[in-house]
């Protein structure tokens, strides 16, 4: 209950997992499993569709062929765009566990979803708006890049490069002032426009300090997951010399659905945990920034000393009931 330091903050959010695993692990398997299982199924059909190429004998199979494989191409991207959704979504709901657990209180799985359901229309649109720029603005950006391409040929990539190169530091700039918004949408109860503009005023002066954070908690999250990832592909390559001894082409695809069924389950596993330690990291700077600007601190204490509120969420405006909407 005073500002934190970054250690602090690596260490609020495995101790907030750890109390509350089942709301907030359990609430990122179940998004982990919805995306990765449509990332399999756009896998296996990518799989057959790469098996179909053994049977080609024409051009015109072979543009048979083409509809289906740019369709699941597409899919896979909507896939994508559905994952970031998602995760927009339940980062401004896994704040509410965080919030709670700064003033050691446990929040189970139902109480997380019962006190973020007033606010879920306003966290769906400000993840529907996300999402929609981010897309539009990376399809503005490779439209640009295609025209130059075609009109200068090779001599485009002069102005190319460093196209794409201030377009991701524009949109790392913007990401990182927005990164709040789902958590002060639910917190603080207001709706999706002051949401935006909460988040942009609370990063204020505090940019760098946000994306180093951030930057060191996504290569330590990287890390992790790729030492998991290890023993899992050797594993996996154990199994496929057991499935398909001879490396003929019918036996390589079984062993290659076999290790790819293998590899979703442990990413989703991974995922989930990551994904929690990731939001649990976000909830709370979001907590210090407003200790810092706004005496936060001072009113969670209030709150510890006097017991009040203690179903609600800590940081609601004083005089609203944290949880449900302001009129």
């Amino acid at each position: 209950m005073r500002p934190l330091q970054f250690g602090e903050i690596l260490d609020g959010a495995f101790q907030t997992i750890r109390r509350n695993a089942a709301a907030m692990v359990g609430s990122a398997l179940i998004v982990q499993a919805i995306s990765q299982t449509l990332l399999g199924a756009v896998s296996l059909g990518l799989l057959q569709a790469v098996d179909s190429l053994d049977t080609v004998e024409s051009r015109a199979e072979l543009d048979g062929l083409l509809g289906p494989f740019i369709g699941m191409m597409a899919g896979a991207l909507g896939i994508t765009m559905l994952m970031a959704f998602l995760g927009s979504v339940l980062q401004g709901v896994l704040v509410v566990p965080v919030s709670r657990s700064v003033l050691n209180r446990r929040t189970g799985f139902k109480a997380m979803w019962k006190l973020a359901a007033p606010r879920i229309w306003p966290l769906l649109g400000v993840a529907a708006l996300l999402t929609f720029v981010a897309l539009l603005a990376m399809a503005a950006v490779a439209g640009i890049a295609v025209v130059l391409l075609m009109n200068l040929g090779p001599a485009a990539f002069a102005l190319v490069i460093p196209l794409w190169l201030g377009a991701f530091v524009l949109y790392l700039w913007i990401a990182i002032k927005l990164m709040f918004a789902p958590a002060a949408i639910v917190v603080e109860q207001v709706g999706i426009y002051q949401g935006l503009l909460r988040s942009w005023q609370l990063t204020k002066n505090s940019w760098w300090r946000i994306f180093g954070i951030t930057i060191v908690v996504n290569l330590m999250v990287g890390v992790i997951g790729y030492v998991v990832q290890i023993p899992v592909q050797l594993a996996s390559g154990a199994v496929g010399s057991v499935v398909s001894p001879h490396p003929d082409f019918a036996s390589m695809s079984s062993a290659l659905l076999v290790t790819t069924i293998i590899s979703t389950v442990v990413s989703t596993l991974v995922g989930s945990i990551t994904f929690a330690f990731q939001t649990s990291v976000s909830a709370l700077i979001y907590m210090d920034l407003r200790m810092r600007r706004e005496g936060l601190d001072v009113e969670l204490m209030r709150l510890m000393e006097s017991g009040a509120d203690a179903d609600g969420i800590p940081g609601a405006p004083r005089g609203r009931s944290a949880g449900w909407p302001s009129a």
